[in-house]
């Protein structure tokens, strides 16, 4: 069994794997990590390779705490790759973009796949026919524009997400959900278009904890899959552990 830690700006995912089927998924603040930690790994005695991915930030400790229940791979731009890097700037690329297009590689081969992360940032990421990933796109995340608005003004409010029911805004609430989650779903479908201009042929794949704001609103077809990234990972811990 394999350990998958992705650790994002808010959240942190666990996941055990058997094979290339999640067993248990986890998400957790950084306060209870340990704890989530500690308890899976008591509940799940075969996991044996674990492998951490982080943006946010991870301290030592923590890693050394993780070495002792089983062997450890932490991702970085030095990892074994399925895909040719064309980013002109490969080692500023983020981990969980690399796992994102790994996945891709992986489970979509010889297609142009364009993934779409919805996070505290909105990824774009393309890959081509060819295994080329040529780089993509970073945009303001739901949340942040949600804080942009509170933060940046004397008077908005700061609200929770929410999938508005209407097109026209009667309340200052409604008018920030719509122009929140309306701005992210023509931003996408506006991206998809351009993509499909150059590459008729695209498949598309949405991930990412706020994707569930937006699958219903897309007009274009996509696959939704919110354990992308996760099923990346664990497809990098494999490939690494071979080599």
């Amino acid at each position: 069994m394999n350990l998958i830690i992705d650790i994002g700006n808010t959240l942190i995912k666990l996941a055990v794997f058997d094979g290339n089927e999640i067993v248990v998924k986890k998400n957790t603040f950084k306060n209870e990590f340990i704890k989530v930690l500690e308890e899976i790994s008591k509940n799940y005695t075969s996991i044996k390779d674990v492998i951490v991915s982080s943006v946010g930030n991870f301290s030592e400790d923590e890693l050394s705490r993780i070495k002792k229940m089983c062997n450890l791979f932490v991702l970085t731009d030095n990892a074994k790759i399925p895909f040719k890097n064309k980013y002109a700037t490969p080692k500023t690329l983020g981990v969980d973009r690399i796992a994102l297009v790994a996945s891709a590689s992986f489970q979509y081969p010889n297609k142009n796949v364009l993934i779409i992360d919805v996070g505290s940032c909105i990824t774009y990421d393309f890959l081509s026919s060819d295994n080329d990933y040529l780089g993509g796109a970073i945009s303001l995340g739901i949340d942040l524009r949600y804080k942009s608005l509170h933060n940046f003004t004397d008077k908005l409010p700061l609200l929770v997400p929410k999938i508005p029911s209407k097109l026209i805004g009667n309340t200052t609430e409604s008018s920030i959900h719509i122009g929140v989650i309306q701005s992210v779903v023509l931003e996408i479908d506006g991206y998809i278009s351009l993509y499909k201009e150059r590459y008729k042929e695209l498949t598309i794949i949405l991930t990412g904890g706020g994707a569930h704001y937006l699958v219903d609103s897309l007009k274009n077809d996509i696959f939704a899959n919110s354990n992308f990234l996760l099923e990346g990972l664990n497809y990098l811990l494999e490939k690494n552990n071979k080599c």
